[in-house]
C-alpha cells in the first residue's frame, strides 16, 4: 500500500461551547490550524502516483476562501472542534474533488498545536477497503 499526505495551514478562531463556565476553549481563541490529507492506493497510477499532489490545488482554495482567518462557528454547522472540522474536511474533498482522488482519500487529520490533533477516517466498512 503507498500513501501520501498533503498538508495545509490556516488560521481562524472558535468558541466551544457544553464545557464549564471557567474552561478556557468556552472563551473565543484561535489556533494556527494543520489540516492533513491522507490518500492511499494499492497500485500506483500510470504516472508513479498515489495522486499527484497539484490536483489537490482545490483544497488549498476551499480552506482559503471558507476557513482562513474565519470564526469557525460562524462556517461549520456544528460544534467546531478538531474532531468536526476534520470530519468537514473529509466530506468536503469526497464531494467536491475528482472521482479517482476521492477513490484514495482515506483520512483527514486536523491539528489545533503541535501536540494535539483529530483524526476523522470512515468506517472501512461502509466506504470499502478495496479502494
Amino acid at each position: 500500500m503507498y500513501s501520501i499526505t498533503k498538508t495545509f495551514t490556516f488560521s481562524a478562531s472558535h468558541q466551544l461551547y457544553g464545557l464549564a463556565p471557567d474552561h478556557r476553549c468556552g472563551r473565543i481563541h484561535g489556533h494556527n490550524y494543520t489540516a492533513e490529507i491522507l490518500l492511499a492506493a494499492s497500485e500506483l497510477d500510470s504516472r508513479g502516483f498515489v495522486v499527484e499532489f497539484g490536483e489537490l490545488a482545490p483544497i488549498r482554495r476551499y480552506i482559503d476562501s471558507v476557513l482562513d482567518h474565519r470564526h469557525l462557528n460562524d462556517v461549520l454547522p456544528s460544534q467546531p472542534s478538531s474532531e468536526n472540522l476534520a470530519r468537514h474536511l473529509y466530506d468536503w474533498c469526497a464531494t467536491n474533488l475528482d472521482k479517482p482522488i476521492v477513490a484514495r482519500l482515506r483520512a483527514v487529520r486536523v491539528s489545533e498545536t503541535a501536540s494535539t490533533s483529530a483524526t476523522y477516517q470512515p468506517d472501512e466498512a461502509i466506504h470499502g477497503a478495496g479502494r
